[in-house]
């Protein structure tokens, strides 16, 4: 499920019969108004936060300029879109990194989450940038919170600073910070106890190691997935500790949005960075703009770009945008272009991204099985290397062995090499544009009903 999906096809369906209609009234911006402020509503938005919003818009929007313009609809929605740009914080807010290191980000929180794996992600990214970062295991409650960090610092290759269970976290905390300094580490997390509910005694730790550490950046990690409890809860651990910034986990699971759009206007906390998925390398920067356009259907082609230059090996694409312009595109490669559109992510969020295919009309309702990635890769991995490069040689009897020791059917290989060959095909056509296509098999909502097909560049959609 595609992040704010049902807010996004309830507003993208709003702002269509905006466009159809060319010439706007006032009473056409209100209806839409009325359904945009539904769709909010129903997003699990703050219900005040939701008003100050339709009225702002509604202030910009009846304007005379606006209904006299050419292409009013246009402008309606761009100011729908600056607005929920603004509502969610207006540009990234970024970690207050300190000159005099080490920068110390104290991560809180309730139970369950995610604060423990999102100390492990946070590091990683910051290692990514260049930063030698510290993890410090001061949960000393949860059984096997600490062990939970040191599994994810040997996966990630981050060192773990910890004094056992029966210390005092505001020394193991203050001892860390010490440790960094004299180690040459330049960020240190703190991974904080939590609780199943907010209490006195979880906030008075909190206050004291904050007192006695005095992090640079205090950081609440919330599960974006329930809604406005996870607002409610922001508000509170910012009035008694001043929040910098909020993590949003499980982004990539939350259809309605409620919570990314309230915490702003309510808390008045910048939201930092999103958990986009379960590996440790799935957390994100939060952009307000390019998440707006993203709920609108714009697409995000700079969080697109970003990924692939993140993801894929420059110099393996321009060895295949050679081969595709020599017409030398192979099982192999059709192999390993599918395993470098896999390391960008789930399709659907990928989709999303692109301008003009987010909220498409011909993609609503498709679903997108990931599982056939993995009956391709066994497939083409069951063929000698002679048969990969020339998959011509292929006939029944080769067709039943990779079949067998692929554990798939001869149907399943029949349809590879079929769409293969279109994909061949359609390099050709394309003259030497770099990427891959294919005619995909759509299938429509839980019938399976087929839509129309059609070249689209991911062949392995269902």
């Amino acid at each position: 499920m595609a992040v704010f999906s049902k807010l996004a096809e309830r507003l993208q369906e709003t702002f269509k019969k905006l466009r159809n209609k060319g010439k706007l009234t006032e009473k056409d911006v209100e209806q839409a108004l009325r359904e945009v402020r539904l769709a909010l509503l129903e997003a699990d938005v703050n219900y005040k936060v939701v008003k100050d919003f339709i009225g702002k818009i509604k202030e910009r929007a009846v304007g005379e300029e606006i209904l006299k313009s050419l292409t009013p609809a246009q402008q309606v929605i761009k100011i729908v879109n600056d607005e929920l740009t603004q509502l969610m914080g207006g540009t990234q807010s970024k970690i207050n990194l300190v000159s005099k290191p080490p920068t110390v980000i104290m991560l809180v929180g309730l139970q369950g989450a995610g604060k423990t794996t999102t100390a492990a992600k946070l590091a990683n990214l910051l290692r990514k940038q260049g930063r030698r970062p510290l993890m410090v295991g001061a949960d000393v409650y949860r059984p096997a919170a600490i062990k939970q960090l040191q599994v994810l610092g040997e996966q990630t290759g981050i060192p773990v600073f910890s004094l056992g269970e029966k210390q005092n976290p505001v020394d193991i905390s203050l001892a860390a910070v010490e440790y960094a300094r004299q180690g040459g580490y330049d960020v240190v997390t703190i991974d904080t106890a939590g609780r199943l509910h907010i209490n006195e005694e979880l906030m008075n730790e909190l206050v004291q190691i904050k007192e006695k550490v005095k992090p640079h950046e205090i950081l609440l990690v919330v599960d974006a997935m329930t809604g406005q409890d996870a607002v409610n809860v922001a508000k509170t651990f910012h009035e008694r500790l001043g929040l910098d910034g909020v993590i949003l986990t499980k982004l990539d699971g939350d259809t309605r949005g409620g919570a990314a759009l309230s915490v702003k206007a309510v808390t008045g906390c910048p939201i930092k960075f999103v958990g986009m998925g379960e590996k440790v390398d799935a957390l994100e920067p939060f952009y307000p703009d390019r998440m707006a356009s993203r709920i609108l259907g714009m697409g995000d082609i700079l969080t697109l770009i970003e990924k692939a230059q993140a993801n894929i090996d420059q110099e393996k694409a321009r060895q295949m945008e050679q081969k595709i312009l020599q017409e030398k595109f192979t099982l192999e490669d059709f192999l390993e272009q599918l395993q470098q559109m896999k390391s960008l992510g789930p399709l659907e969020e990928i989709i999303g991204m692109i301008p003009g295919l987010a909220g498409a009309k011909q993609l609503k309702n498709l679903q997108f099985d990931e599982r056939e990635l993995v009956r391709i890769e066994a497939i083409i991995q069951s063929m000698t290397p002679e048969e990969r490069r020339n998959p011509e040689i292929i006939n029944s009897s080769r067709k039943r062995r990779i079949a067998r020791g692929s554990g798939t059917t001869v149907q399943d290989v029949n349809r590879l090499l079929k769409q293969f060959f279109q994909t061949q095909k359609l390099m050709k056509q394309l003259g030497g544009m770099a990427g891959f296509g294919g005619r995909g098999k759509f299938k429509k909502g839980k019938k399976g009903k087929k839509a129309k097909k059609g070249i689209f560049p991911f062949p392995f959609l269902h």
